[in-house]
């Protein structure tokens, strides 16, 4: 199995942490960096276009949000995956991101088990 490899987009340091770490332990993801903003997220995706696999993104964050990053994420590379990850993952926000071009959204809340198979699932096919 191949690493696969992860930018993440948190801004809540306790949640990052532990949502990282849990990447390591239950995916083999290799974690290339984060970001806590849409402008540092939007910096460092345009600096490594091809050298990401999975961005993860919370909607929320400390400047900008997370829609502005997937809608900037459109144009990836095929294999590149962008999944939302937010405690607001209402039929709404949902159809939001999706639209904007997300792969995934999943609640933080009740649907980690799905998000981690979403990440195995990248990880096999890698």
């Amino acid at each position: 199995m191949s690493d696969l490899h992860v930018f993440v987009v948190e801004d809540n340091p306790l949640i990052r942490a532990n949502l990282m770490s849990a990447l390591k332990d239950l995916v083999d993801a290799r974690i290339l960096a984060f970001a806590e903003s849409e402008p540092q997220a939007i910096d460092w995706l345009s600096q490594h276009k091809g050298g990401w696999d999975l961005a993860i993104v919370d909607l929320f964050l400390k400047k900008g949000n997370g829609v502005g990053i997937v809608r900037w994420t459109c144009g990836r590379l095929k294999h590149q995956k962008v999944a939302v990850l937010t405690n607001y993952a209402t039929p709404a926000v949902r159809e939001e991101c999706l639209r904007e071009g997300a792969d995934a959204v999943f609640d933080k809340s009740t649907e980690l088990d799905q998000f981690f198979d979403f990440c195995r699932r990248l990880d096999s096919t890698g």
